[in-house]
């Protein structure tokens, strides 16, 4: 995950970055001079992250931040996050269920209708332990 300096390298390129990487290339390192081996396609990959970055690099901190949040990785990562966020909510509610007495006991509650009990049940032991 990056934080909020960095920016994501995997954003496509422009339109105009995209013409001068390509054109640089085939004038100088094409497959044809290297016996195939393509030495055009890794500075390439690395023209193309530079300009990408030096790109990102006039916009302000808010902008890089909301470009990389729209990035699918980005909004897989969040929402795997949230929903193990939920789950641990709901474990706790749950365990905190189990200690409230009801009748009956397996009587379903809401999550405020728990959050009251326990309230009232606190409140209920601090009395008897005052007396």
């Amino acid at each position: 995950m990056l934080n909020s300096d960095q920016t994501e390298i995997d954003l496509p390129p422009t339109h105009s970055e995209s013409e001068s990487v390509f054109s640089d290339c085939g004038r100088t390192g094409s497959t044809e001079d290297t016996g195939g081996v393509g030495l055009c396609s890794q500075s390439r990959t690395a023209e193309t992250g530079d300009a990408v970055k030096k790109d990102l690099q006039h916009l302000s901190r808010e902008e890089r931040r909301r470009r990389r949040r729209a990035t699918a990785k980005y909004r897989t990562a969040h929402a795997t996050r949230e929903r193990i966020r939920v789950e641990a909510f709901n474990m706790a509610f749950a365990e905190l269920r189990k200690l409230l007495p009801t009748l009956p006991p397996d009587k379903k509650l809401s999550k405020i209708e728990i959050l009251r009990l326990a309230i009232c049940y606190i409140s209920y032991l601090n009395h008897v332990l005052d007396v």
